[in-house]
């Protein structure tokens, strides 16, 4: 029996924008429609999404639901609720020379077709999340889901076709071939989460064709822990944000830099918090997930040496597991200081104070997001004003990413553009300026 082959990328791209020619994506009922539909798909259909993001990451369903399928069903009615109002046409004042009778306005146009290349960590939530945004802006979608977690990447080709426009959304499988294929293509925009490495050669493919991307990238997320703070609550907030997907969190705190005196304490009380949210053994945690390939694991062994174990320190290969891992005593030249660890080793370094925090911050690159304990309101400040990141957060790591009126992105290596409610809207749309003037 044959079997038709798959669609080549010219032919997607190619039959998505007949339809967007046709002006089928532009009215606003049609893009509520398809944000309902997609909805749907995760209400409808979420325990299919949470197997696969347990096969491929041993997700508990729990943390499934809250990092990827609710918190993208909060977008969608969040955007729901407010787009009529951030498309409205924006009056803009006119000069007195072009006479009293002219008008000027602002209006969002859709883009056109618009590529989402999604990353393996949150292949839920940081596929669909951007595609909300897309939809929503009037455009015509191709989903590029990420091979390394082929469960999820399958389940999700196989659900949005059967809920959504599929002459105006595609989904296109596949690795680095089938990547690469997609970026020989004209598309109007390209949005890529994952890596700087290759966020390099998405931008060098795009400018090929003059297209705007947006790069949701990473790095190495600081935490400065005053002296002054309840290390108890610290600790607690920095486990859950820190070994939440088994470290494998874009935002997720990558070091921590506290005082001599604060580390030994932070130390007692990180190796509590960690005890208290997956037990004597964390690999029989249902809530605690897996690395997501051999590869990875073998990485992140490799900078176990990095530091005195205060905590943590082994792991399975066979199963992917490794354990959640605090480091004490680390030099800052040590290897687990010279990459994104992206994975459930927390090294802690030693400064003096803010002032030293603030100079081992800004002698690297600008993270991604910056988390500050502290009770002191001249730190926070200082920090705030004297660092750059893509996001600050003060008392609590990661939740800045789920308020849907911030823009969520970075700077510098984490990152340009952003996303999330309006700032998705302004991201997949032109900003087009209209002047009027009668002819009478």
């Amino acid at each position: 029996m044959n079997h038709p082959s798959p669609e080549q990328p010219a032919d997607v791209v190619a039959r998505l924008r007949a339809t967007f020619r046709t002006g089928r994506t532009k009215p606003v009922a049609w893009r509520t429609d398809q944000l309902r539909r997609l909805r749907a798909l995760l209400t409808e259909r979420g325990d299919d999404l949470a197997a696969a993001l347990h096969a491929d990451l041993g997700k508990g369903r729990t943390e499934a639901y809250r990092t990827e399928i609710d918190f993208t069903v909060r977008e969608i009615d969040h955007t729901l609720e407010h787009l009529t109002g951030w498309l409205r046409p924006d009056p803009a004042p006119v000069p007195a020379h072009l006479g009293a009778d002219a008008t000027a306005w602002t209006q969002y146009d859709p883009l056109g077709v618009v590529l989402v290349i999604a990353p393996w960590n949150y292949p839920v939530q940081l596929l669909l999340a951007p595609v909300v945004g897309a939809l929503a802006a009037g455009n015509a979608v191709v989903a590029k889901p990420s091979e390394l977690a082929p469960a999820t990447s399958a389940a999700l080709a196989a659900l949005i076709p059967a809920y959504l426009d599929t002459d105006a959304v595609a989904v296109v499988e596949g690795g680095v071939p089938e990547t690469t294929a997609l970026l020989a293509e004209r598309f109007d925009h390209v949005f890529y989460t994952g890596n700087g490495t290759v966020g390099r050669i998405v931008m060098r493919a795009a400018a090929e064709h003059l297209a705007p991307v947006t790069l949701e990238l990473g790095g190495k997320s600081p935490v400065f822990v005053d002296r002054d703070t309840d290390l108890g609550v610290v600790a607690d907030r920095l486990a859950r944000g820190k070994f939440l997907n088994a470290g494998q969190t874009c935002v997720a705190p990558d070091y921590v830099l506290t005082d001599p005196e604060t580390a030994g304490r932070l130390e007692t009380a990180l190796v509590q918090a960690v005890q208290s949210l997956f037990g004597a053994d964390p690999s029989a945690s249902p809530e605690y997930g897996r690395i997501i390939n051999e590869r990875h694991f073998d990485r992140l062994e490799s900078l176990l040496g990095s530091g005195r174990v205060a905590v943590g320190g082994t792991g399975d290969r066979a199963t992917r597991y490794l354990a959640p891992t605090v480091l004490a005593d680390v030099d800052p030249d040590s290897p687990v200081m010279r990459e994104e660890i992206f994975g459930p080793i927390l090294p802690i370094v030693t400064v003096a104070g803010a002032d030293e925090a603030i100079g081992f911050i800004n002698d690297r690159d600008k993270p991604l997001a910056l988390y500050v304990f502290s009770e002191s309101e001249e730190t926070r400040t200082r920090i705030a004003a004297e660092t750059s990141s893509g996001g600050l957060g003060y008392g609590l790591p990661l939740a800045h990413l789920t308020v849907s009126d911030l823009p969520f992105g970075g700077v510098g290596e984490s990152g340009m553009g952003s996303y999330h409610g309006r700032y998705s809207i302004e991201t997949f749309s032109h900003r087009k300026a209209v002047l009027a003037k009668p002819l009478h």
